[in-house]
């Protein structure tokens, strides 16, 4: 297993809907397994494949606090749907995110409280999941960067507009810029 570069806001792969997975091989195993990796060494509650660059439908989760899942799994070629997100501003407090791929930054969010997830497994073999809570909001936010959105594309104005400016201040959102997590000191 290997630890993998994690891509930052404006490296292209993060900006575009990912492709199915149509090989369930050893490549697609050592991918996951770096990924497994990758994710508990950045410290993270999730991985998406282009967050490492990769641009295929896949997504890992290392969540233990919640009862509707494996506390890790994978999610390949997944479809997620979503009960309609409460009205309102999010909370400031208790809807707040971050990502390894804008990392250092926090911002609240409104997400959708129950999520129903169907997918592949790392054999290719179909499951789904059914869950709500912060472990719905980890589904949202990987099944996300599949479909090339990062957290902050869904921020509301004032949100919006301090993630712009942290990433101007970062010189992120060109292509090329990653980080190295256990060796470059930068969190998510």
């Amino acid at each position: 297993m290997a630890i993998l570069p994690i891509t930052i806001s404006g490296e292209p792969v993060l900006h575009r809907v990912s492709d199915p997975v149509t090989e369930f091989d050893d490549e697609l195993r050592q991918l996951v397994a770096d990924m497994f990796e990758t994710c508990k060494a950045a410290p993270g509650v999730g991985l998406a494949a282009p967050q490492v660059g990769v641009g295929l439908q896949v997504f890992v989760w290392d969540y233990a606090d919640q009862d509707d899942a494996p506390a890790q799994g994978v999610a390949i070629n997944p479809t997620l749907w979503l009960s309609p997100a409460e009205p309102g501003d999010p909370d400031p407090h208790t809807e707040v995110e971050g990502c390894l791929s804008f990392p250092g930054e926090r911002f609240a969010l409104r997400r959708s409280e129950r999520a129903w997830l169907q997918a592949q497994d790392i054999n290719g073999e179909p499951f789904e999941i059914k869950t709500s809570g912060w472990f719905a909001r980890i589904l949202q936010h990987e099944y996300d960067h599949l479909q090339g959105y990062l957290y902050v594309d869904r921020l509301l104005d004032l949100e919006y507009r301090e993630a712009q400016r942290a990433k101007r201040k970062n010189k992120w959102g060109k292509p090329g810029l990653t980080w190295l997590p256990g060796v470059d000191n930068l969190e998510g």
